[in-house]
């Protein structure tokens, strides 16, 4: 009497792990890429490196140079001011925007590629053209004096302390249709209950976005802070497309100053350390992200 052998089942994968082996090619790229790159430069900026890499440790001297520069100093400053008035006009448009496309607005779709066309330009285009609207004598400046406004000058692209605000400007109107569209599709997701309620209740549709809808958009908002936060960092196009850094060194960001010491002041070691401080604030905004992300997934 002969015995059936039933073949054994194939072992089956875990689920789950194809999709990870596929990824890790890109993910072996990213670890040499970025994170290989990342800790090249750290060790870069420990050492006397000049025109090229050298080898010679010298510790934290380079960020002891670093900040005793007068020009990265100023550049910080520029960063903060920058930072703050370019993340809070970017929320504050770009929420406005999403509230009044969510009224059920005509030609909504029309008004969402308008809001959202200037974030597909590069920075280099959107410095470009606000170079010439707020050059004087040309642009708005020039339409001004058409019109006979003579004793109204918009100058603030020349202005040692309004420089910077002029990039501010141009990268508001570049970047508020992304908030844009993030904050509409989280207005989206809102369900319409909550609506139907406020208004058996009569509360005013301001106090429900304010003081219901807002709150319940914090996963949203805390998606365009680390986006805005992240463009903050490496301001570098706009700038010089608009100013070169100037008037003077007036709109001078930390990411002009990396480039210049790299490229034009053959100290690597210097913009490294830059590149390193650059890097810091980045990371210790991402971290708290990536964990309550991590935390959510686990649950």
């Amino acid at each position: 009497m002969t015995t059936r052998t039933h073949p054994r089942p194939a072992p089956r994968l875990t689920p789950g792990l194809m999709p990870r082996l596929a990824l890790l090619p890109m993910a072996l790229v990213a670890l040499g890429g970025y994170v290989g790159a990342a800790c090249w430069t750290l060790w870069i900026s420990l050492t006397g490196s000049r025109t090229f890499p050298s080898g010679s440790f010298i510790g934290l001297a380079q960020y002891q140079r670093l900040f005793d520069n007068e020009r990265w100093m100023l550049s910080l400053h520029n960063l903060a001011v920058y930072g703050v008035l370019f993340v809070l006009a970017c929320v504050v448009l770009g929420s406005l925007l999403a509230v009044f496309i969510d009224q059920d607005v005509r030609g909504e779709g029309a008004l969402r590629t308008i809001f959202l066309y200037p974030y597909a330009m590069s920075f280099v285009a959107t410095g470009l053209v606000w170079q010439w609207l707020l050059t004087p004598g040309d642009g708005i400046d020039g339409v001004l004096r058409a019109l006979g406004g003579d004793g109204l000058r918009l100058d603030w692209i020349v202005s040692q302390d309004l420089a910077i605000v002029a990039v501010v400007l141009a990268t508001v109107w570049q970047a508020s249709g992304l908030v844009m569209a993030l904050v509409l599709a989280g207005l989206r997701g809102i369900d319409t209950e909550i609506w139907k309620a406020a208004r058996l209740d009569g509360i005013p549709p301001w106090r429900v976005y304010l003081q219901i809808v807002a709150p319940m958009l914090w996963p949203t908002f805390a998606t365009v802070l680390l986006l805005l936060a992240t463009a903050v960092a490496k301001l570098y196009d706009a700038v010089v497309a608009m100013t070169q850094g100037g008037p003077g060194i007036a709109s001078e960001v930390p990411a002009k100053f990396i480039m210049d010491h790299l490229f034009l002041r053959s100290n690597v070691g210097l913009a490294s350390a830059g590149a390193v401080v650059l890097l810091l604030p980045v990371l210790a905004l991402l971290a708290p992200y990536a964990y309550a992300r991590g935390r959510k997934e686990g649950a």
